[in-house]
């Protein structure tokens, strides 16, 4: 069975979760420890605010059952995030992180996203937000490098760009001297932001080197995006009955011919592929949770073949929806 969760109900549960016992971790003065919410599984966050506008956030959880948790379109700070352990699976607006892909996000606006996480999965991570005043003041103008970065890093109240930097073995070692630090007090915090400054400076490097986010947004204005998303959630809260491609195309006010652009360029996938997404997530929601037959899933979420359904629910899962209806787990991309 999936948990589905808003971003402010895990949120919520995580300031009622216990605090946990942790084995041989002592906190400094500047550190909070919080435990993962019994529900989702079991762990901690150890979260420390190394100096105004740098915070740093070490977690370990392992997951007791799938997870899906949705997150709304947000203003987005200066992040990256490197997982020494396990794998974030995203819907469409990221490509699935870990191993040896981390994120690297510019400052903006941020579109809404899914995360999913799997059963018995253990996420060790190191995640750092940073307000981009900070790094902006670093970037004094010194020719067509600083202007290059400033223009992907900060975007204000445009979307944010973000990147997927591959982790090397320097950026690895650099994220393990920082979980493990070997000081206390004061010395601790210079020492893990100077980590930190020195991973910026290794990611600015890599980006520079290409110069270009993985999601694009050029040949769209911001109005235009704006548009192209809010077809995306009329397709995500209406993908029962959606409305037909010329009118979804009028409702928002766009043509057609932008609004299949505008979701291959943006969700890397057209209108009807997205459509397809979003029922057979719901589906998939519906099997687990055991309460309806196949045939009946497949007409709640809008497909009137069954066979149709079953054939797409597989190619998108790797299992058959009576598997799934049984129990067996999804195999996510």
């Amino acid at each position: 069975m999936t948990l589905i969760l808003s971003q402010s109900d895990l949120d919520e549960l995580h300031q009622q979760a216990s605090k946990p016992q942790v084995e041989n971790l002592v906190l400094d003065s500047f550190e909070r420890l919080e435990g993962v919410p019994e529900i989702v599984g079991q762990g901690y966050d150890r979260s420390m605010k190394l100096s105004p506008g740098v915070s740093l956030n070490f977690s370990d959880c392992e997951y007791h059952q799938d997870l899906m948790v949705k997150t709304p379109a947000h203003e987005h700070p200066i992040q990256f995030t490197i997982f020494l352990s396990g794998y974030l699976y995203v819907d469409e607006v990221h490509p699935h992180i870990g191993g040896t892909r981390s994120y690297f996000s510019g400052s903006g606006i941020s579109p809404s996203y899914i995360e999913k996480y799997r059963a018995g999965d253990r996420l060790i991570t190191v995640n750092v937000e940073i307000e981009p005043q900070l790094i902006e003041s670093f970037l004094i103008e010194d020719g067509q490098y600083s202007s290059d970065i400033q223009q992907l890093l900060f975007k204000g109240e445009d979307w944010k760009n973000s990147f997927y930097p591959k982790v090397t073995p320097a950026i690895r070692e650099l994220a393990q001297q920082m979980w493990n630090a070997p000081y206390r007090g004061t010395a601790k915090r210079m020492y893990l932001q100077a980590k930190v400054f020195e991973i910026i400076a290794m990611y600015l490097d890599l980006i520079s080197a290409d110069r270009q986010p993985i999601h694009t947004t050029l040949g769209f204005k911001p109005d235009t995006i704006a548009r192209i998303y809010h077809a995306k959630e009329i397709l995500t809260t209406q993908f029962e009955h959606p409305p037909l491609l010329s009118e979804l195309a009028q409702q928002v006010g766009v043509s057609v011919s932008t609004l299949h652009r505008g979701f291959t360029t943006l969700f890397n996938t057209t209108v009807m592929g997205y459509l397809a997404q979003q029922r057979l997530q719901k589906a998939e929601i519906l099997l687990c949770q055991g309460n309806y037959q196949v045939s009946e899933v497949a007409n709640l979420v809008g497909y009137s073949h069954l066979s149709r359904f079953a054939a797409a629910f597989k190619r998108q899962y790797g299992i058959t929806p009576s598997q799934c209806l049984a129990g067996k787990k999804v195999v996510f991309g």
